[in-house]
């Protein structure tokens, strides 16, 4: 026995978390997301395996699938940068503080809200985007120019809120919001993981903070909803893998890139559908 679950069955999710950082570090270098559709799902079935209580689960697998992300999108956004050096960064300028706000919101919302609130969400929001890239909706657009600081900031809190619920890094809702007000998909991935970076270091705090009263429920080697298990397995593997993904995109055509991404959006919005219907 290994942590309380027997030595194949250990070795197996040890592999399983392996693949699923190497898929999260590819993601969120090819299209600015943070991973957390590939994380979650394989963290749930490691603390489920290693008896983690129903009413604390959901929440280890965001607060940690949050904490993996950072070093997985701080890679990727150096690759971006390197890539195009002129990258609009005062759009995480005007960003960050609502960013966080919204985060801390979520880190909040996270611990009183029904689980379907936030998957049908990721189902409304991706599959938008979705749509959208499938159809190459060059004509949906909200402008042709970014708007003012105060509707950009509503999204900066809306993308927190969103974040910190799904244990996500915020990138295709950033993605969907820079395309509907005309930057190009290759800037707006690249800004995502940015976005990616400071989602997960104000989400870290807040479920390392949200999750201490429940210390006492959680698996060995854990800090408030944060396991330092996962972040050690799956973190190391996804920050290397981040910059290949972040090489491909930039050598993929727009076409295909927004093709593959919407390919994406759609298997995890399809995903959480069905979750919920049963």
């Amino acid at each position: 026995m290994i942590l309380g679950i027997p030595a194949t069955e250990f070795f197996l999710l040890v592999a399983a978390m392996i693949v699923g950082g190497a898929l999260a570090g590819l993601l969120a270098g090819v299209f600015g997301v943070g991973g957390g559709g590939v994380m979650v799902p394989v963290l749930y079935e490691v603390f489920r395996a290693m008896n983690v209580p129903e009413e604390v689960r959901m929440q280890l697998c965001v607060g940690t699938s949050l904490a993996i992300i950072l070093p997985t999108a701080l890679r990727a956004f150096l690759m971006h940068r390197q890539k195009a050096p002129d990258l609009p960064l005062g759009i995480l300028r005007i960003w960050a503080l609502p960013i966080v706000a919204g985060v801390a919101l979520g880190s909040f919302m996270a611990l009183v809200a029904p689980g379907w609130v936030f998957k049908l969400t990721f189902v409304l929001v991706a599959g938008l985007l979705a749509l959208k890239l499938f159809l190459g909706g060059e004509t949906w657009r909200l402008g042709n120019e970014l708007p003012g600081k105060g509707l950009m900031s509503a999204y900066g809190i809306f993308i927190g809120l969103y974040s910190s619920l799904m244990g996500v890094g915020g990138g295709s809702v950033a993605v969907l919001v820079l395309t509907l007000y005309g930057e190009t998909i290759h800037v707006a991935v690249a800004i995502a993981t940015g976005v990616g970076i400071l989602i997960a270091i104000s989400g870290s705090i807040g479920f390392i903070a949200a999750g201490l009263p429940y210390q006492d429920m959680m698996p060995p080697f854990t800090i408030g909803y944060v396991s330092l298990i996962g972040v050690l397995l799956m973190a190391p593997i996804a920050s290397f893998v981040s910059p290949y993904g972040a090489r491909l995109a930039h050598a993929l055509p727009k076409r295909k890139l927004e093709l593959a991404l919407a390919c994406f959006l759609s298997a995890i919005s399809l995903r959480f559908l069905l979750s919920l219907v049963w």
